[in-house]
């Protein structure tokens, strides 16, 4: 089937993802709705790389503007996933770089979000392997849970774990 004048290619956006895993073993995730059929789902916290910026520096910048988290560690890049995905009216190519991070339990200060952020994040929460298996909602990778459950166990891979989800 060819491509109809309204298809256009997704717009390609690598970004960086952060496993922010507390001395609990819960790891932080964001809250926001689906567009397209109002249900909610959560992810790590992280986005877009601006030019000029290396992984690090992305890593740095977003934990401060979602978190107010500026004195931390960056862990190893344990994962990579490519999907695609819509925000708004825009489809995009994703290419995202997930990184441990372990911290000691904070209070999260959304006060340096974006507007778009302040628009669509609807919450954050702290999960345990356990809420992560009870929700109704969906994770975003999807097998997160389990992701997590292995990383927690064996600590990072000896080699980067490409996701399909």
């Amino acid at each position: 089937m060819e491509p109809t004048a309204e298809q256009v290619e997704p717009v390609a956006r690598t970004s960086v993802r952060l496993l922010l895993v507390d001395d609990k073993d819960r790891l932080l995730l964001f809250a926001s709705h689906d567009d397209s059929d109002g249900h909610r789902y959560w992810y790590p916290i992280g986005g877009g790389i601006e030019e000029g910026e290396t992984l690090a520096e992305t890593a740095v910048r977003e934990a401060w503007e979602e978190t107010g988290l500026i004195d931390f560690q960056l862990g190893p890049e344990v994962w990579r996933r490519r999907a695609t995905a819509s925000w708004g009216d825009v489809m995009y190519d994703c290419r995202e770089h997930y990184f441990l991070v372990r911290v000691d339990s904070f209070d999260v200060d959304t006060s340096g979000f974006t507007e778009n952020e302040r628009e669509t994040v609807t919450g954050h929460h702290w999960w345990t392997l356990d809420e992560m298996s009870a929700t109704g909602d969906r994770l975003v990778p999807r097998d997160l849970r389990s992701l997590l459950s292995d990383l927690l166990v064996s600590g990072p891979p000896d080699e980067l774990i490409f996701l399909t989800t």
